[in-house]
């Protein structure tokens, strides 16, 4: 082998430069760290779970998890008393529990409004734990299925009903099995849902499963059992293979219990045609030790006290918002007379949905179209909104002579006597009906005031109390009909107060006023802090805009008119054609899309405000001061230029660490069922799992949602978690709506309720909520194309708003997050009408506002809709930037208007902190640990670099060449 002999030069170049680049990569590895410092530190940061404050605040919530579900689980039908079983110790009642889904139930959803469901109580556990003896054959002849519910995180979904095969399974072998074991069979049925998509209205479409599936889309999977699926069937109906197996639990047995574990209505009007089924449960999902009350409310331990909190139909698909629900496009026409989709300039999908039905969604319609005698009832409705039964029966009765009803308030008192056999609460729930002009639209009958019982033992009594003011009952005009701006306004006539067991049956006649035309538009109404008047002109007309709304007016007599979306063909960019059902626009109509969208408006301010300033004031200074005290400005002008746009960009899970105000850095977390995120889940740690909030709107108790806001906020406050991404209040807008298990109801007045109770709860312990997302963000489909959401003010603001409205004033709720939709033409996270006008001067909120996940900049450009200099100038303080910097935007601080709207910004960030407890135990400022390793590691190779440079240089100084071998 022979040997070449390298130049001590040569030498020196080849080891120098390795040496170098090694350098540049460590260099750059470290340019790197500090960039994704945020992400790193998010994902390896922990919290205390272990701490006794934190096990005792967990301890604590467990027990209202039990009670929300005690009062939250519905009894739908329970025909000749088949329930309760009766059970005990030393006499279990033997059940066979049909249904794969009992073996992998559903306690929540997924996305953000999940919570681990790892240490859940199981139906089976919950069964057993009140004395109830499972047929473990059975149980084990579906777990031996090899089925298991696969892991959905917050980018997808799972529509698969993976039950077995009925020819194949339910052999006369086995059921002839489960008849000797018991003659009760029960039938578990469940249903999930998530963020990122909606239902399916097609069991076998081409977008219901997608194995690869997408960020936040449909990712159903098939597990070979759904060959057999309908694609006429929708995925709240019954499958083919889970009608086999009623069909032959039906013929084999005559004591049938349907437990339905879904937070979504389920199609329930099959029930009619199997007298087997005797009794029907619904159990939204329950969180982590809820199927215990399960277990109770079948042996009788716990009277079930829950009501519904939508209505269900027969038909699903019958209502009205279901003619204009889910994937609507824009459509352009080419100079060649094709068709193609419709895009904004940076390359959105021009997308929208039409709130046509105006303010007749859920009860409101039909109620309303079987007083008018347009439908018949029964053939239409299966279970009335606020309706649920009882082991017991009560009478209601209002009191004689306590109905006073003054200008400005109603009070009357309700005695309630159990007349039954055994205890239990009841629901007492007034109604109004107001009077139709045909000026104003307005429902015959809308939800005034509810109160629950404490728990009444038989032939006792407890009497309520119900309140509201006079004002609530009146609609707003939208149309201008009494006013030349729009208002809220009380038409003169008749109106009545009715006690009702649920929106259609009534017990009495409360009494009834005619009342004279009051127009609220000088005045305004006694909870406003401005006159409401007409915010969204500017947003929901003009092109693209609705131009029939469904009314009342001669029966529903236009309902027929509100569809006028069309099939279109169009041609996609690689030269395929699609259908599209949508309508058409012109190239005028995308540029002023564009223009709202993207066109930031010149300056106004001829200087900047003063930054930088040394006035020695610390935001521990500013607690309990009035935000519209003059001395912010002082603190506000300590603030750099730097600290401003990183406090308002930088707002992912946290706010940021303030050091010219002192102020302290936080932690905000998801979500409404459970404090958690990202950093939480990629841990593998969680809080409590709260039962849905569909559950929780149904105890109709808001002592009960108060308590459970107090309680995740103990768990908050034991963490270290000062904000809380909750509660999410959106309306049941359809059955359909992905997310609906983490709002409340199809009412706004309920979930307003229940909104405010939570958040005075949580807020109580020193937090503060963002209740979300604000506003009309009421369907998952297109949501991050900023889908152009048309609707009218009247139905925007009484049904949309109101949970929104009621969670300020009532349960001062201190922050607020926007939704990724657009209201009409005009992104939500930017529209100064709905986040300045109504939600800070009208309704008087005092707080910041955050937006959805924000990723537009750092090289991102995931929703470029979401402009932030447009959210900033509008009311927008905080962009919920959760990669960073990846999704962190540039803010352009040569403008004075945006640095004006930064220091607004600041300000009702400050406020919020400054009002909470974080202002006294903020973060740790501490370096975390992988910084500390980082700076060792860094270290040692800066010293073995050096080390090796020394040598190098050494080396070649003490001789003219070395060898190396050559192979």
């Amino acid at each position: 082998m022979k040997k070449k002999k390298m130049s001590k030069k040569k030498f020196r170049i080849v080891w120098s430069s390795i040496l170098s680049v090694l350098l540049v990569i460590i260099v750059a590895a470290n340019v790197a760290l500090a960039q994704f410092s945020d992400v790193i530190s998010a994902y390896f940061s922990t919290i205390d779970l272990e701490s006794a404050e934190a096990v005792e605040a967990r301890q604590k919530s467990e027990g209202i998890v039990e009670q929300i579900a005690d009062e939250g689980i519905i009894l739908l039908q329970n025909n000749d008393n088949t329930l309760p079983i009766q059970t005990s110790e030393d006499n279990k009642a033997k059940v066979n529990v049909f249904g794969w889904s009992f073996t992998e139930p559903i306690y929540g959803g997924t996305g953000s409004g999940s919570a681990d469901a790892s240490k859940a109580v199981t139906p089976k556990a919950g069964l057993e734990n009140a004395g109830f003896e499972i047929n473990e054959h059975l149980y084990k002849a579906y777990v031996d299925t090899g089925i298991e519910r696969p892991i959905v995180g917050m980018d997808g979904q799972d529509w698969s009903i993976p039950e077995p095969k009925p020819s194949e399974f339910y052999t006369s072998e086995l059921m002839q099995q489960a008849k000797d074991f018991s003659d009760v069979a029960i039938i578990f049925i469940a249903r999930s849902g998530g963020e990122g998509a909606d239902l399916p209205r097609s069991m076998d479409g081409p977008d219901t499963f997608d194995p690869n599936g997408g960020a936040f889309g449909p990712t159903g999977q098939k597990f070979g059992y759904e060959d057999d699926l309908d694609a006429s069937k929708h995925y709240l109906q019954l499958s083919n293979r889970e009608q086999g197996m009623i069909d032959a639990v039906t013929e084999n047995f005559d004591n049938v219990i349907l437990v339905v574990n879904s937070a979504n209505t389920f199609e329930l009007g099959w029930v009619e045609e199997y007298e087997e089924i005797k009794s029907i449960l619904n159990v939204a999902g329950p969180g982590q030790n809820g199927f215990n009350s399960l277990g109770k409310v079948l042996s009788g331990e716990v009277n079930p006290s829950g009501r519904t909190v939508d209505i269900y139909t027969k038909d699903l698909l019958d209502p009205p918002a279901m003619i204009n629900f889910g994937d609507f496009d824009y459509v352009i026409e080419n100079a060649d007379g094709s068709y193609a989709q419709a895009f904004d300039s940076s390359n959105v999908p021009l997308k929208y949905v039409d709130y046509s039905e105006g303010i007749y969604v859920g009860y409101r319609f039909y109620e309303t179209a079987a007083e008018l005698g347009v439908i018949n009832y029964e053939e239409k409705v299966q279970y009335p909104f606020g309706y649920g039964l009882s082991y017991t029966n009560f009478e209601q009765e209002v009191v004689a002579n306590s109905l006073n009803w003054t200008d400005s308030e109603v009070t009357v008192d309700v005695k309630v006597t159990n007349t039954g056999a055994v205890e239990g609460k009841e629901v007492v729930q007034l109604y109004f009906s107001a009077p139709y002009t045909g000026k104003i639209e307005r429902s015959s009958i809308d939800l005034i005031a509810f109160e629950k019982t404490d728990i009444i033992k038989p032939g006792e009594s407890e009497t309520v109390t119900l309140t509201f003011n006079v004002e609530d009952m009146a609609a707003y005009d939208a149309n201008k009909e009494y006013s030349n701006s729009g208002s809220y306004v009380l038409e003169a006539g008749e109106y009545k107060l009715m006690l009702m067991n649920n929106s259609h049956d009534k017990i009495a006649d409360v009494g009834s006023k005619n009342l004279s035309e009051v127009v609220y538009d000088t005045t305004g109404r006694s909870t406003d802090e401005q006159i409401a008047i007409n915010q969204f002109d500017d947003e929901v007309t003009g092109e693209g805009s609705i131009s029939t709304y469904l009314s009342r007016a001669n029966g529903f007599e236009n309902l027929t008119e509100l569809n006028k979306n069309e099939v279109y063909t169009v041609t996609t960019e690689d030269g395929t054609t699609k259908e599209v059902l949508g309508k058409l626009v012109d190239s005028e109509f995308v540029n002023f899309i564009n223009g709202i969208r993207y066109d930031v408006p010149a300056d106004t301010h001829d200087s900047a405000p003063t930054t930088g300033a040394d006035n020695g004031k610390k935001l521990e200074d500013y607690v309990g001061v009035d935000i519209n005290d003059e001395s912010w400005n002082q603190l506000l002008d300590q603030l750099t230029v730097k600290e401003l746009a990183e406090l308002a960009t930088l707002g992912g899970y946290r706010t940021i660490e303030v050091e010219s105000v002192g102020k302290p850095a936080t932690l905000d977390y998801d979500g409404p069922a459970a404090i958690n995120n990202m950093n939480m889940a990629a841990n593998g740690q969680s809080g409590t799992a709260f039962p849905s909030e569909i559950m929780i709107a149904a105890t109709w108790n808001l002592e009960l949602a108060e308590a459970m806001g107090e309680h995740i906020g103990a768990e908050a406050k034991a963490y270290g978690v000062s904000g809380w991404y909750a509660p999410g209040i959106n309306v049941h807008r359809t059955a359909f709506a992905g997310r609906n298990f983490e709002y409340y109801s199809e009412d706004g007045f309920l979930s307003g309720k229940m909104a405010a109770a939570v958040t005075k709860g949580f807020q109580n312990q020193g937090g503060y909520v963002y209740i979300k997302h604000f506003a009309l963000n009421d369907q998952e489909t297109n949501r991050t194309f900023g889908v152009l959401t048309w609707s009218n003010e009247q139905a925007i603001r009484e049904v949309y708003l109101k949970p929104f409205e009621i969670a300020v004033k009532e349960g001062g709720a201190k922050a607020v997050m926007s939704s990724f939709n657009s209201i009409g033409n005009k992104w939500a996270g930017a529209d100064d009408g709905l986040l300045k006008e109504i939600l800070r001067k009208e309704w008087g909120f005092n707080g910041h506002v955050i937006t959805d996940f924000y990723m537009n900049g750092g090289g991102l450009n995931a929703y470029p809709y979401m402009n932030v200099e447009l959210a900033v100038r509008n009311g927008n303080d905080l962009m919920l930037t959760g990669a960073a910097p990846m999704g962190v935007p540039e803010i352009n601080t040569d403008s004075n208007d945006t640095l004006w709207a930064l220091r607004d910004a600041a300000h009702n960030i400050l406020y919020t902190i400054a009002n909470s407890s974080a202002i006294d135990g903020g973060l740790s400022t501490d370096m975390p640990q992988w910084v500390v390793i980082t700076i060792i590691v860094d270290i040692l190779l800066a010293l073995v670099i050096a080390t090796a440079f020394y040598f190098v240089f050494r080396n070649s100084r003490k001789r003219d060449e070395i060898n190396i071998d050559l192979v």
